[in-house]
């Protein structure tokens, strides 16, 4: 642990790993030049980012506690191996042809990867952090979410260039040496510390140092009632947004009349809302609350839900939809830095970790939702009542929670009434 540290290069060595990682969300370019040049069906090549994205979650809550263990250094090194080695995994198994290695090398390998290095750095700067905590964590995490849009065209042109298989070989390694530069510097606070201009603010009055409600390991967490309301509004924040991606391009074909290449202007235009709206939503939660920005989501999803339907205006529709994925991106941003509010930097990593199942559920639900509903009724209109109906819940939640860390907050205070009287 070092003090003299400067916390803007542990942001900066977050962002790092954030954007190798979040890599992962450019695999559509991969698809159909592996399908060309191997022959493999596209479900086949699906099955590899669908175990890729489910092991993220997964493997995030089930390394959680050893990632604050080994500490945010050695968790990303590991990260960097794993990653790496699933990327470059991948371009050997085209080599070879076998679809078997690509699953368990991009799929399996690369999955633990993203899990482990998703929650490193983000627990870190919760830490470094105490007086910004979402802007913080809401860069990195931004970071994550722009991977994709600076991946994508790099590989697309690498692609043409030098094969599908060079491609894996140059970015997995591009992958593991910025994921290790990133980790080299990565490493907590000393327990307590704040940076110095918090503290003179605390000392002269200005800013009032706001304890966090308790702190838990994740155990004790998981027991508590708060926590299951943070999972369950995730799940459905999540779910609604990964449904919105997945989906997108020809839901706004077939509600509004886009055109194909209207549409795929539109999903580019997603990553940069799902990425600038980590940033913005983290950074206004630390001046209104996390509890307060999650209130806003889900109010803002029941009125865009409920107003889809009725859209018949194509500029309209789509402003809507990137709405959606902001808050999506937002959720994911302002959790780090919530889970320090509700339950302190104790065992942060593992407590994220446990909350990140609700990106793999999340993806599993939200798409399977919209493509059975879309079967059955031919179209898309069903669809935005549901959700509708699941975010309502969720807001209900949110009220509910925001309810409960303000009963928690006065019973603080009137222990601390108590102590004063007792020592008077």
């Amino acid at each position: 642990m070092n003090p003299i540290k400067n916390r803007w290069l542990i942001v900066i060595s977050a962002v790092c790993i954030h954007l190798s990682i979040g890599a992962a969300y450019a695999y559509s370019v991969y698809s159909k030049p592996i399908n060309e040049a191997m022959g493999w069906t596209l479900p086949h090549i699906t099955w590899a980012f669908t175990i890729m994205m489910a092991l993220g979650g997964l493997s995030a809550a089930f390394f959680g506690t050893s990632v604050e263990r080994l500490g945010p250094k050695k968790s990303a090194m590991v990260a960097a191996f794993l990653f790496g080695f699933g990327q470059v995994g991948a371009g050997v198994s085209l080599q070879l042809n076998s679809l078997i290695l690509f699953l368990l090398t991009y799929g399996f390998a690369s999955g633990l990867g993203l899990g482990i290095g998703y929650i490193a750095p983000v627990s870190t700067l919760v830490k470094w952090f105490p007086d910004r905590r979402g802007l913080a964590t809401g860069m990195a995490v931004m970071g994550f979410g722009a991977g994709a849009l600076i991946t994508a065209p790099i590989a697309a042109n690498l692609i043409k260039i030098v094969g599908i298989t060079s491609t894996f070989y140059i970015l997995g390694c591009c992958y593991f040496f910025l994921i290790l530069l990133g980790a080299s510097y990565l490493s907590p606070p000393p327990l307590g510390w704040m940076p110095d201009g918090m503290k003179r603010d605390i000392a002269s009055g200005k800013r009032i140092m706001k304890k966090d409600l308790s702190q838990m390991n994740a155990k004790e967490a998981v027991r508590t009632k708060r926590f299951w309301m943070l999972w369950t509004m995730m799940l459905i924040n999540t779910s609604a947004g990964i449904m919105m991606i997945s989906v997108a391009s020809p839901m706004s074909q077939e509600v509004v009349g886009l055109t194909v290449t209207a549409a795929a202007t539109m999903v580019g235009i997603m990553g940069i809302f799902n990425g600038g709206g980590r940033l913005i939503w983290a950074a206004i939660s630390d001046y209104i609350g996390r509890s307060t920005v999650y209130v806003i989501f889900f109010s803002l999803q029941i009125i865009i839900f409920i107003t889809l339907p009725n859209v018949t205006n194509a500029l309209i529709f789509q402003v809507l939809i990137l709405l959606v994925v902001s808050c999506y991106g937002g959720g994911f941003a302002n959790l780090p830095a919530f889970i320090g509010d509700l339950f302190g930097t104790k065992q942060i990593g593992a407590i994220h970790g446990y909350l990140l199942t609700t990106w793999s559920l999340g993806g599993i639900i939200g798409p399977a939702l919209v493509s059975q509903i879309r079967e059955r009724t031919s179209s898309y209109i069903p669809v935005f009542y549901v959700f509708t109906g699941l975010i309502l819940c969720a807001f209900l939640i949110s009220l509910l929670l925001k309810q409960e860390i303000k009963n928690v907050e006065r019973q603080f205070e009137a222990t601390e009434e108590d102590s004063v009287v007792q020592e008077a």
